[in-house]
């Protein structure tokens, strides 16, 4: 059993770790036309603009209250990696280099949460309790 310190930590870390996506699927929609030519710049397809910002967005609310988190945290570590590669591949470049392990860093902070869950206070450990071991709600 967890104390309260440990799921304390759980919950803000989802939130540290989930709010930068919050913010910047929400700058992508104010700034639409400028992302979506920078995807494009740099090869992605400009019409996966709307999966990006659900992505983040939709993921960043799921990983802050804890609702699906292992697939969602799997879902943004893929994300993290690829967009590590295809936008902040320039090692030559200091800036995209710290840009690049940045973004490896965030990926192996979401695995955590893969391999871990979300914790008691979250949407999923609330399910869970919902759930009889014989895999039935009670009645």
């Amino acid at each position: 059993m967890m104390n309260t310190s440990e799921n304390a930590a759980d919950l803000v870390g989802r939130i540290l770790i989930s709010a930068m996506f919050l913010v910047s699927g929400l700058a992508k929609i104010g700034g639409y036309a400028g992302t979506q030519a920078y995807m494009e710049a740099a090869g992605v397809p400009g019409s996966l603009l709307p999966l990006v910002i659900a992505l983040e967005v939709g993921g960043a609310i799921a990983i802050m209250i804890g609702f699906q988190t292992r697939l969602t945290a799997a879902l943004l570590a893929l994300f993290s990696i690829a967009a590590a590669f295809i936008f902040h591949g320039a090692q030559d470049d200091p800036v995209q280099s710290i840009m690049f392990m940045k973004n490896i860093a965030i990926a192996g902070g979401f695995l955590f949460l893969v391999a871990r869950g979300a914790g008691a206070w979250s949407v999923d450990a609330r399910r869970h309790a919902l759930v009889s071991p014989g895999g039935r709600k009670p009645q």
